[in-house]
């Protein structure tokens, strides 16, 4: 008796421990999550590369050791897509200049599987939130719409699918050559109109300038509807957030083949101050972005549809 004593306090024991490994880890996924907002107002771009790198790795750590945690997913899909359009596509632009064909295609082939795995994480991420039903909606467009409207139908909903919506519409950006990658476009663009619907607001109005980019995709796309959302975007961060107009001349603006509108947007992104203090990170890679637009390699090649040769 004495030993089945023993051996059932062990057992307690030890199942106490797990428990309370258990809510270590997610104490610290939920306290790091809340935390990092803090690289947002980094002003070093290269200090900014560091940290998204190292917290990967560390979310990556953290998915082994809780793979249902919601928190744990959000952040690797926030991550891996944030840290793909800032830092991979930058190497990518950075070698297709100097006309590096290899370390350009290089950087291109990181920057796909980037957002892929960024996709991958976020489709985990909506099963772990409860929002069965992936492999259905994704059998038609209709069938999407309404899995997403009855599914998702909180404001905070927003957040995850502008995560997974991007990296999806970033995935086919990078991907163009691929007819599959392209075909799936409306995945993309679905996620991010169902985010828009239940906040137009999230990440300074992104999912908005998204979707006007998406709608300026080319010279015959729906440029009407693009430079209402940009319009919208611009007003609701009150032209802080400069990625809005390095987005708006890139997109818009190339496909209306406005060179004198292109050049000026981009100048005024370069001579902004600090503006948006909250999001200083990302009007970094704004400015770092427009003076890359505006050097000699992208604005003398025929390059989609910013060509402006004299």
């Amino acid at each position: 008796m004495r030993l089945a004593k023993l051996a059932l306090i062990a057992a307690l024991g030890l199942g106490t421990t797990g428990c309370i490994k258990s809510m270590l880890v997610k104490g610290q996924i939920q306290g790091t999550r809340k935390a990092s907002s803090a690289v947002d107002t980094l002003h070093d771009f290269e200090v900014a590369r560091a940290a998204a790198y190292a917290g990967l790795a560390q979310f990556e750590g953290m998915h082994k050791l809780a793979p249902s945690n919601v928190d744990a997913l959000f952040m690797l899909t926030k991550g891996w897509t944030g840290a793909t359009f800032a830092f991979t596509e930058d190497e990518w632009e950075i070698h297709e200049d100097l006309k590096h064909k290899e370390m350009a295609e290089y950087h291109r082939l990181r920057a796909i599987a980037g957002y892929e795995r960024a996709v991958a994480y976020g489709i985990e991420m909506f099963s772990a939130m409860g929002k069965d039903g992936w492999a259905d909606a994704r059998k038609s467009p209709i069938e999407m719409t309404k899995w997403l409207k009855d599914s998702f139908t909180d404001k905070d909903d927003a957040a995850p699918l502008f995560w997974v919506g991007y990296a999806w519409l970033a995935k086919v950006n990078v991907n163009k050559e691929d007819p599959d990658t392209v075909a799936d476009l409306w995945v993309a663009v679905a996620l991010l109109e169902r985010s828009v619907e239940l906040d137009r607001t999230y990440n300074f109005a992104s999912g908005l300038t998204a979707l006007a980019a998406y709608h300026a995709r080319t010279p015959m796309a729906e440029l009407d509807e693009a430079k209402k959302l940009f319009d919208e975007a611009m007003a609701q961060t009150g032209n802080k957030a400069l990625i809005q107009k390095v987005n708006y001349a890139t997109r818009y603006l190339c496909a209306k083949s406005d060179k004198a509108g292109y050049l000026k947007n981009l100048q005024e992104v370069l001579d902004a101050g600090d503006l948006l203090p909250e999001a200083r990170l990302t009007n970094v890679i704004a400015k770092r972005r427009a003076r890359r637009y505006l050097g000699k390699a992208r604005m003398s090649d025929a390059r989609e549809n910013c060509a402006f040769a004299d």
